[in-house]
């Protein structure tokens, strides 16, 4: 093959196994452009792509999926597998809207034989698909590629620890580059520090391939390791920590070197038990601000290649993750009981200039957010003030922490969720939406939502001078611009706001909604409805005076919630409303996300298909206030409905001006002009 069309040739892993390894080598340079070319376009996980490109390489050439199967943990490391199972042309499309997902998915390609997104699970499934084919008696090859930051996470133990008792067939590709997001921390990240750099091997200068290259590989090859074990630079470090649990250890192997790489995972496919390779790769490998940077590449937006330079909004107000990290150091500054954690990510959660300010207050456990909240517990419990920032889908593997150890003990803990709501381009492993309704349905628990980044800073002030367990959810992004308030304020729990009188209807919003229902309220009034708004602030408890006024004003609610349906705000407003007595007098409109995992894509398209855009909203008011046959639905809605259901019809391509005459055909519908838009109504 010719060098520029390498990468064009390769439609599957049977491809690559034609290549040389002169020509892999030449591949490797090829997707490392692809990778940086869309990434600094779309955004997304470059650094610890650019790190596993060889590995990956090297995995699809010794090993055969679908058949074998690889397990990304994570999963932010899969480009390349998904560039080498068929999808390199969608490539492009990468966490776009109705494009590939940043993460392996099941339903993608038969080529991702597990579906990721949180880390430390790699292990546990591989195992589990090790004793299924056992059970089933086939004969497949099972992988789990973990990254060091991973294994502080204790299911990966667990993992470890069953599969070492079970002896079954199994590989974990332990790939170490010093990284999780940020740095790693933790006796783990030490114990692989010493078994790269230690005396065993520095000391064995001799090189292995001609010995690799001699082992039949018919003849049991364990035996022929155990031989040598202790005198082989890449391949044994004795009485390593992974085989006092089971496994035999091979490493460390250079992840850049492709040779050694195939050689290596080669004798660890015959041995017959479970077998951890470790592998040292450069997180950003062949990009040097990536190299240089691997944290502030590790989940990127886009940026200038010829610089790295993030392409940025300057006029873009403050995000909320750098108002909440702000305001907790001048907070910390005259109260010294306030402490903060964080679970391997002081930059994602703003806790960065904290940690600058005030190292000795500051606790990184790495990934292991089920220790971070027990941990908060245990500093509560001693009389400090404890606040665990985290986004709020990775709290949800502590949920037990912060049900049994935080609020059965009634236990002062501030809790930070960002990244509540829909998160837009990773997609619903990193979408923050149950956070309401689990959170709510503890007992003790108090939970805030600013409507704005003013609000923020006034809801933190509040939550620490608060005694008790309580939670702060606030979205991704930028805020919404407002003026910031230089004095902190403690806001009266369980209390919302009028922002706007109405005599229609009544817009209970809450968090990043809020601003949803003002601008929706104003479309409303340009077609006569007259909306009030309440920003609720506190999902729990919820201001009961307040609501019962607006229903018995209004008679008709409607509440807005960036989080499921299922259990969330609404629901808590219904509940208040029976136990009131006024569900026979009052009519609730619920809006917010249905019982199913949001996808990935920019989020104006993801709200525009849940129906929480201001249009949207808008025609389900107006529908409530003036009847269904009145407000209308349109043309576009109807075709986004219809696809949601039916995945092969797309409105472009049926023809809008055919589906016009469709709609128009149905006996009980109706068509009427709305400027520029047709929108279709129900016949009375």
């Amino acid at each position: 093959m010719q060098n520029e069309q390498l990468l064009q040739k390769i439609n599957s892993p049977a491809d690559l196994k034609m290549l040389t390894l002169d020509e892999m080598k030449l591949l490797a340079g090829e997707i490392r452009q692809l990778i940086i070319d869309v990434v600094s376009k779309n955004g997304g996980h470059l650094a610890p792509n650019l790190g596993v490109v060889e590995l990956t390489l090297a995995l699809h050439k010794v090993f055969t999926t679908p058949k074998d199967k690889i397990i990304w943990d994570v999963g932010h490391q899969s480009y390349i597998h998904k560039i080498l199972t068929g999808r390199k042309d969608q490539f492009p499309t990468l966490r776009q809207y109705k494009g590939l997902s940043g993460f392996p998915k099941r339903k993608e390609s038969e080529h991702d034989a597990f579906g990721t997104g949180h880390s430390s699970t790699s292990i546990s499934a591989a195992l589990g698909m090790a004793v299924a084919r056992d059970l089933k008696g086939e004969d497949n090859n099972v992988i789990a590629v973990i990254g060091d930051g991973s294994m502080t996470g204790g299911m990966s133990f667990e993992a470890l620890n069953n599969a070492g008792d079970l002896h079954k067939k199994m590989i974990v590709i332990l790939n170490d580059n010093e990284m999780s997001i940020s740095k790693n921390v933790g006796a783990m990240s030490q114990y692989l520090c010493d078994l790269r750099t230690g005396e065993t091997y520095n000391k064995i200068k001799h090189d292995v391939e001609g010995w690799l290259k001699s082992l039949d590989f018919g003849t049991d090859v364990l035996n022929a390791i155990e031989r040598v074990k202790g005198s082989v630079k890449y391949l044994m470090v004795p009485s390593s920590v992974f085989e006092e649990l089971g496994f035999k250890y091979l490493g460390p192997i250079d992840g850049h070197d492709l040779n050694k790489l195939l050689e290596v995972l080669e004798a660890a496919k015959h041995v017959d038990g479970p077998v951890l390779v470790h592998v040292i790769t450069k997180k950003g490998k062949g990009y040097e601000p990536a190299e240089k940077s691997p944290n502030k590449f590790h989940g990127t937006g886009p940026f200038e290649i010829a610089t790295g330079k993030k392409i940025t909004d300057p006029k873009a107000p403050i995000a909320y993750t750098e108002m909440f990290g702000k305001t907790l150091v001048e907070l910390a500054e005259q109260d010294a009981d306030i402490v903060a954690i964080t679970a391997a990510m002081p930059d994602g959660t703003g806790l960065n200039k904290f940690a600058e300010c005030y190292p000795q207050r500051f606790l990184d456990v790495g990934i292991a957010e089920q220790h971070a909240v027990t941990a908060a517990a245990g500093m509560a419990a001693a009389g400090m003030k404890p606040v665990v920032a985290v986004y709020s889908t990775f709290l949800q593997r502590a949920y037990d922490s912060v049900l049994h150890d935080i609020c059965m003990q009634d236990l002062h803990v501030t809790m930070c969720l960002d990244r509540a709501g829909i998160v837009g381009d990773d997609g619903f492993t990193h979408h923050g939406v149950f956070d309401y309704a689990y959170l709510r349905s503890m007992p003790r628990m108090t939970i805030m939502a600013p409507k704005d980044e003013n609000e923020l800073r006034q809801m933190l002030n509040t939550a620490l001078q608060f005694n008790g367990p309580i939670a702060i959810r606030y979205p991704r992004g930028s805020g919404i611009g407002v003026a910031c308030e230089d004095e902190l304020k403690e806001l009266p729990i369980g209390k919302g706001e009028l922002l706007r009188e109405g005599t229609d209807v009544c817009l209970l919003a809450i968090g990043s909604m809020v601003q949803t229902a003002l601008q929706t309220a104003d479309a409303l009034a340009a077609n006569g409805i007259q909306a009030g708004v309440i920003n609720l602030r506190f999902a729990k408890p919820l201001d009961k005076e307040l609501i019962v006024q607006a229903a018995e004003k209004y008679g008709k609610l409607v509440t807005l919630e960036e989080g499921v349906l299922a259990g969330g705000v609404g629901s808590a407003v219904l509940e208040l409303l029976n136990k009131a007595g006024l569900m026979q007098k009052v009519q609730v409109l619920n809006l917010g996300l249905p019982d199913e995992f949001v996808p990935h894509g920019e989020k104006k398209y993801l709200f525009r298909d849940l129906g929480l855009d201001t249009e949207s909203i808008k025609e389900k008011i107006t529908a409530l206030v003036k009847g269904a046959g009145e407000a209308g639905m349109d043309l576009g809605a109807i075709g986004n409905r219809v696809y949601d259901k039916y995945k092969d019809f797309k409105l472009n391509d049926y023809g809008y001006s055919q589906f016009k005459k469709y709609v128009k055909s149905i006996s009980h519908m109706k068509l009427e002009q709305d400027g520029k838009r047709w929108k279709a109504h129900y016949k009375k």
